[in-house]
């Protein structure tokens, strides 16, 4: 198989970003090291295109984009809305899944580089972020979506998670419910999330039971189980926040197998306002990110990074807004 920049990188110990320079002959790196990387270069018989190619000037017209799971219809709707947003622009979008594995998200950086895209959105996870900084060439446009990591020097575009939090928990208490539980997603947004609404449950004077706190992986089949982690305790909460509209619907799944009815038996609010929201039974109470917006915004600034690289980093935040469907209601007594 062809050596890859990334190959080249691990085998020397240095960051994709450093091979980049070298390869470009830009940068401050000392001898040393320049000399190690293309040491490896020839012992992997590493051919290099150009690395960055909107750096050169020679553009493709094609954007790269990192999802965790298409699976996930907030990642349908995103990649759907980058993409009419791209093209009004006259550029492409090639997508990549990554199921939130490093490994996988790296790969694909790397293989992009080779396609020589013109940008990059990173609306995926990582568990070790500073390799996402380490992958991508210094000036290389690239936005974060929907992802607030500030320990990267990166242009991210986002909602405002704590307060969705503390919306959708102020909009439980105005119903009535002190008994709140919350099924999380493992992920920054949703530690934000849960802060915002343990923010609001304290502002109103309630204590925060952690144990109807659980944190999960994100699908219907997790949101189940956390579920009923939390709806199977003695006592049981009168309402349900779930950090995402999928695990809504496992949130949903797990009261229904355990005979309680919404919204009469259990409030549940999601997060997102997909397409999921609209089509279950009842119509989901949610938290909307302005997808359509954020998109929008996502292109033209990577637009202005290929005409001003050097660009101050941005950090563009939309504000949440509650969606009242049918999952929600007044507390009844119990």
């Amino acid at each position: 198989m062809k050596a890859t920049i990334y190959d080249v990188a691990k085998a020397a110990g240095v960051s994709i970003a450093t091979v980049s320079k070298v390869v470009n002959q830009t940068g401050n790196i000392s001898g040393k090291t320049r000399e190690r990387v293309i040491h490896i270069m020839k012992e992997l018989q590493y051919q290099p295109s150009v690395v960055a190619s909107a750096l050169t000037g020679k553009k493709t017209s094609t954007f790269g984009l990192l999802i965790s799971d298409l699976a996930n219809p907030f990642f349908a709707e995103v990649a759907r809305n980058l993409e009419d947003q791209a093209q009004a622009e006259g550029y492409s979008i090639v997508m990549c899944s990554t199921d939130n594995k490093d490994d996988k998200g790296l790969n694909y950086i790397s293989l992009l580089q080779r396609k020589q895209i013109d940008g990059l959105i990173v609306a995926c996870e990582f568990s070790r972020w500073p390799l996402l900084q380490e992958s991508i060439p210094e000036g290389f446009p690239v936005v974060l979506f929907s992802k607030d990591i500030p320990s990267l020097s990166m242009h991210t575009i986002t909602v405002d998670d704590y307060k969705g939090g503390y919306v959708a928990i102020q909009h439980l208490i105005a119903l009535g419910h002190r008994r709140i539980g919350i099924v999380t997603e493992d992920s920054p947004s949703g530690e934000y999330r849960v802060r915002g609404a343990k923010q609001a449950m304290s502002d109103a004077g309630i204590a925060v039971n952690e144990d109807w706190i659980v944190k999960v992986n994100s699908s219907l089949e997790d949101g189940l189980a956390g579920a009923t982690r939390v709806l199977g305790t003695e006592t049981r909460p009168t309402a349900l926040f779930t950090c995402n509209d999928l695990l809504a619907v496992g949130s949903m799944q797990s009261a229904q197998q355990l005979g309680l009815r919404i919204p009469d038996d259990l409030s549940i609010i999601g997060f997102d306002d997909t397409i999921l929201s609209r089509i279950v039974v009842p119509r989901l109470t949610t938290i909307l990110q302005p997808i359509p917006e954020m998109a929008k915004e996502t292109i033209q600034l990577l637009l202005r990074q290929s005409y001003t690289p050097d660009m101050p980093k941005q950090k563009i935040m939309f504000q949440p807004q509650l969606v009242e469907g049918h999952s929600t209601t007044a507390v009844q007594e119990q």
